[in-house]
């Protein structure tokens, strides 16, 4: 069954719930694929923490048909480029190849997904390699202060814990315990291929029903998207968590829970968020950097997940600077629930917004990233022109609203930094 929607944007759904969702764009010479798993490390129990991870690493290391080392050499050959990654309701293995390439891509991305031979040694290779990206992410203090918050903020839930896994769960998982995640989770149903660039849909679907062969035999429709999760009705978590670290800066995250990825409101919160720290002319940067000069990195940010999300911001400074930082950021704060915004606060967090969305659709690779992402985790495709007549409506009213909603939560804040005392700290 194939259906159109949106401009140019086509999809098909295969025997098996296999979809294959692609966007024309004809006046490109290339293709961006990908293929999204509906799988995050938010589905992982405790045995099986990192498992999504590990498997996203193991899937290169070769299959039946190709070693590691052929599937790496045919993409080079062709001047293509390969990747994946991890999220936590998602994994997505991806190429941007010349429009005449893409049956090679299709071949190889496929045979990764459905013919991956996850061998005992190199289970017992990668190991070392996922452990070691674990360890680069613990020196990051960035990272690390973001890692707390999350898990703060969530506890320990499947969305509070860490997408890679940590040193302990990554030496005990056994190959078994991957290759029965890698077969209950990678199937049609589950799937979506996603493509956007200079291609035909009809000649792409036959590519991939050729690609996919046996596995698409079993009845099955595709899955629902993601629109629920454990976090239903949890209160976030709130108070200070300190990581003590003997280094330079102080890497601070204050924020708290927020909405959920289909809520309504959450235009508003995204000019909100553009307009209170998204950018050079924001309030934060303004107050803490050009006037104080207090910190070099300053901004807030918010995230989506199915069933909440967070909002927060981020500060690096001197560990001596730390209190007045958080003062300044929590006096913003107050004034932005108090007072709402300018109107040119609100005119430029709506073009932020709204200028950030048109220029990543200039990218195919952000295209197709739209169409697998709107497959797994919304209920349908949103036409960008309604994404922009939505951001266009933000009024006043609706900043006021939904400041006086998220941003008089109660706090979490995670700090990373030469210090010994969290009680030093409020949230």
């Amino acid at each position: 069954m194939t259906t159109e929607s949106d401009r140019g944007v086509r999809r098909t759904v295969l025997p098996g719930g296999l979809r294959v969702v692609t966007e024309s764009l004809p006046a490109v010479r290339s293709v961006a694929l990908g293929i999204w798993v509906g799988v995050g490390s938010r589905d992982e129990d405790h045995a099986h923490a990192g498992a999504t991870h590990y498997l996203e690493h193991l899937l290169f290391k070769g299959t039946s048909r190709r070693s590691a080392l052929e599937i790496s050499s045919k993409m080079d050959a062709v001047g293509g480029e390969m990747n994946a990654f991890t999220a936590k309701e998602y994994t997505c293995y991806y190429a941007r190849v010349l429009d005449a390439d893409l049956p090679l891509a299709v071949d190889i991305l496929s045979d990764m997904v459905t013919s991956s031979l996850i061998a005992p040694k190199d289970v017992d290779a990668e190991r070392n390699v996922v452990l070691e990206e674990i360890a680069m992410n613990d020196d990051d203090p960035t990272d690390t202060v973001h890692e707390a918050f999350t898990s703060k903020l969530f506890g320990d839930t499947p969305l509070g814990r860490p997408i890679l896994g940590t040193t302990d769960s990554i030496n005990a998982i056994t190959r078994e315990q991957i290759f029965e995640h890698y077969q209950a989770r990678y199937t049609p149903e589950h799937l979506v291929v996603a493509a956007a660039g200079n291609l035909d849909h009809d000649v792409l679907v036959e590519l991939v029903r050729q690609a996919f062969g046996p596995v698409l035999g079993r009845a099955a429709e595709p899955a629902a998207p993601r629109l629920a999760g454990d976090q239903d009705g949890r209160s976030g978590g709130v108070g200070t968590t300190l990581i003590s670290r003997g280094i330079e800066q102080a890497n601070l995250v204050l924020g708290c829970q927020a909405l959920a990825r289909i809520d309504g409101r959450r235009f508003a919160l995204g000019v909100l968020n553009a307009a209170f720290g998204g950018g050079m002319s924001s309030r934060l940067f303004q107050e803490v950097r050009e006037k104080r000069g207090l910190a070099y990195s300053v901004y807030s940010f918010s995230g989506q997940h199915a069933d909440t999300g967070m909002w927060g911001i981020y500060v690096g400074c001197l560990p001596s600077k730390a209190d007045e930082v958080l003062a300044i950021c929590t006096e913003e704060i107050t004034r932005m629930v108090e007072d709402g915004l300018t109107d040119a606060e609100l005119a430029r967090g709506k073009g932020q917004v709204r200028g950030s969305i048109v220029l990543s659709l200039e990218d195919p690779s952000s295209r197709m990233s739209r169409l697998g992402k709107s497959e797994l985790v919304y209920p349908r495709l949103e036409p960008v022109e309604e994404v922009l007549a939505a951001i266009d409506s933000v009024s006043h009213d609706d900043i006021r609203a939904i400041a006086e909603d998220i941003l008089t939560r109660p706090k979490t804040l995670a700090v990373v930094g030469p210090f010994d005392d969290a009680s030093a700290f409020q949230a």
